[in-house]
């Protein structure tokens, strides 16, 4: 037997549009992190991109289980003496609605420099227009 090793120029591409209004955040992430890393296709190869775009509107409404909208905290460092930063939930969304898509993608990614490219292929908007009309993402309805 012979194992295939698929290469990037065979891998075609595919666009997926999320609702994250209509999906618990973690379980749409996890979706998410799936395909652009192509675990979801028969032709998964570890050390080439998947070839999946991600598209995700409604970040700004996006849903999470419990009592994460008042429990969960986002922090950073900003590289000072005493710079940790620490946001809520709550803050996040309204100053930044799409971090906290991006954030539970990219902690689910490599962390290299094919993970990176993956988080290159993640397109978040807060609302529900996006400019990908022409790729004709397909829907997921269901996760």
């Amino acid at each position: 037997m012979r194992t295939t090793h698929v290469k990037a120029t065979d891998v075609e591409d595919r666009w997926l549009l999320f609702d994250a209004s209509q999906h618990n955040l973690g379980r749409m992430a996890a979706r998410i992190a799936t395909s652009l890393m192509g675990k979801d296709r028969p032709t998964y190869t570890p050390s080439e991109h998947g070839g999946t775009h991600v598209v995700v509107i409604n970040s700004a409404h996006s849903v999470m289980s419990g009592k994460k909208n008042e429990g969960k905290e986002y922090q950073h460092y900003t590289g000072y003496p005493s710079g940790r930063k620490v946001l809520s939930t709550t803050e996040v969304r309204e100053r930044r609605p799409n971090d906290i898509v991006t954030l539970a993608v990219r902690r689910m990614l490599p962390k290299n420099k094919l993970g990176r490219t993956m988080l290159s292929n993640l397109k978040v908007y807060p609302g529900a227009e996006h400019p990908h009309a022409a790729q004709s993402p397909t829907t997921i309805e269901t996760l």
